[in-house]
């Protein structure tokens, strides 16, 4: 019985933070010349399956891909220090950054 509730976890659309984090871990372990690489990542979360990760990870590359095309707007933060610095400035530092594969 428990298997069975673990695995209707696993399939849930929604990742959890610890999920997540775990996800992380696993691609900083096995990066993308590892034989398997996505079924090691999913033995290393516990409850998803390779092909879940897979599409997890297909969704977070997109998801990078927006970010750095500015396809996706930056939040509008108010600076809440006194020399809290020019916002305008951070974000252009901000678009600049790449993230790394």
């Amino acid at each position: 019985m428990a298997s069975s509730s673990m695995k209707a976890h696993g399939s849930a659309g929604t990742w959890s933070a610890k999920e997540n984090k775990a996800f992380e871990r696993a691609l900083a372990v096995y990066d993308k010349d590892t034989p398997d690489r996505w079924s090691n990542v999913a033995r290393a979360i516990g409850q998803r399956t390779p092909e879940e990760v897979k599409m997890h990870y297909d969704i977070l590359v997109e998801d990078i891909k927006c970010i750095e095309s500015g396809k996706v707007p930056f939040p509008n933060y108010r600076t809440t220090s006194a020399g809290g610095g020019n916002m305008r400035d951070e974000e252009q530092r901000m678009r600049n950054l790449k993230l790394r594969n």
